[in-house]
């Protein structure tokens, strides 16, 4: 486990927490997409419980034009101020940008196999799905992505497996949006959505204020089984 640098396409450099499958020989990759927080302890977990699953995984730090380096929680008011601060700040068209540089990298890695999928969380939810439309990912993840209504006109783009958690009770995908992606990605061959009934937005994310444990085994479980088919 540590970090490894990427450069972007634009002459830049920023850094990706790595984390590496403990058994020998060669094995896929996952790249792993942010919350709002930054590439937290939350993020730096999962990536080393995917890694545990068996893949070479790279986290990215996509805040890197606005600040390197930030590592924060939900855990005080202060820091989901700063969070949205950030997420205001933020140009999704360069972070799919900084992605796809990530992703170049992961697959020429020593030990990787060249297939690699994404997962993302919040922002990095709405960010597989543009990995998903606009990438050559193998495959990509989205768990409870925000504004993904507002980019269903990409949706026709999607030729490899994606799949989509839904909290039914997402305070940041209302109704109205749910039911625009369900319509916009329901009828593409591609796409898998799920949804999960009395849950609210970050229901996966340890210690957090939604979490659910039920609910993230059972998303948790269909992810891995999603990376085995389409990975493997």
């Amino acid at each position: 486990m540590g970090y490894v640098t990427i450069s972007s396409d634009d002459g830049g450099a920023f850094q990706a927490y790595s984390a590496a499958p403990s058994n020998p020989g060669d094995a896929p990759g996952i790249v792993l997409i942010q919350e709002i927080f930054g590439v937290n302890k939350v993020m730096r977990d999962l990536a080393d419980g995917y890694a545990g699953l068996g893949y070479h995984v790279l986290c990215p730090d996509i805040f890197w034009r606005i600040e390197p380096g930030i590592d924060i929680s939900d855990q005080s008011q202060a820091e989901w101020d700063r969070a949205f601060e950030l997420f205001g700040l933020f140009d999704s068209d360069k972070g799919v940008s900084d992605l796809k540089a990530t992703l170049s990298h992961l697959r020429s890695m020593p030990g990787c196999t060249g297939k690699v999928g994404s997962v993302g969380y919040c922002l990095g939810g709405k960010l597989a799905y543009l990995m998903a439309t606009r990438t050559d990912a193998d495959c990509n993840v989205s768990f409870y992505g925000v504004g993904l209504d507002g980019l269903l006109d990409e949706a026709k783009a999607i030729r490899t497996p994606y799949l989509s958690h839904i909290a039914a009770l997402d305070g940041f995908v209302p109704p109205e949006a749910q039911a625009a992606i369900q319509a916009g990605l329901g009828d593409n061959r591609f796409c898998s959505l799920h949804v999960y009934d009395q849950q609210d937005h970050a229901f996966a994310r340890q210690g957090g204020e939604h979490f659910d444990k039920a609910a993230a085994d059972l998303a948790n479980q269909r992810t891995a089984d999603f990376f085995q088919a389409n990975l493997r």
